[in-house]
């Protein structure tokens, strides 16, 4: 991840802290105890809740680190409160229709609760720069791996 400021929501601040919360105050201390338990048990080569313990705090504790450089970056901004809304910026749920007429719609969130299965797509992904600044009625170009694609934007909301 790069060290610039992450546009993210309230709701994926929250989720981050809370994941950072659990591993921290939950699972790193019985993994902890395990790997104590097992390193008392004598010969720790052949050992497996020994041997596994340490991968596991490994891992947890690589999670934590990235999770922190996660929220160290992190820009809460709450869409609620975007003053122009008849223009596609941050938080953002927008209606598109490609040249078939089919829809589609995304929210744009941050590049770190992105999951464009349910819809919601990363601030820097391709569609999100195509529709930023956009309103309803404009022309969007992606360029997509098979080829430029157009959508027309067809409508704009944010919660709140």
């Amino acid at each position: 991840m790069s060290e610039r400021t992450n546009p993210i929501t309230p709701a994926g601040f929250a989720r981050l802290r809370a994941e950072y919360e659990q591993l921290f105050a939950e699972e790193r201390p019985k993994v902890v105890e395990i790997v104590s338990w097992a390193a008392g048990n004598g010969d720790r080569s052949e050992n497996g809740d020994y041997i596994y313990g340490r991968q596991r705090l490994r891992e947890i504790d690589r999670k934590l680190g990235k999770l922190s450089r996660q929220m160290k970056f992190a820009k809460v901004i709450d869409p609620a409160k975007q003053d122009d809304r008849s223009r596609v910026f941050f938080g953002a749920s927008v209606t598109i229709a490609d040249e078939d007429d089919n829809q589609r719609s995304v929210t744009i969130v941050g590049d770190d609760e992105a999951d464009a299965g349910s819809g919601h797509i990363g601030w820097n992904s391709p569609l999100a720069r195509a529709l930023r600044g956009a309103r309803i009625g404009d022309l969007r170009t992606v360029q997509l791996p098979a080829g430029p694609r157009e959508w027309e934007i067809v409508a704009i909301s944010y919660p709140g």
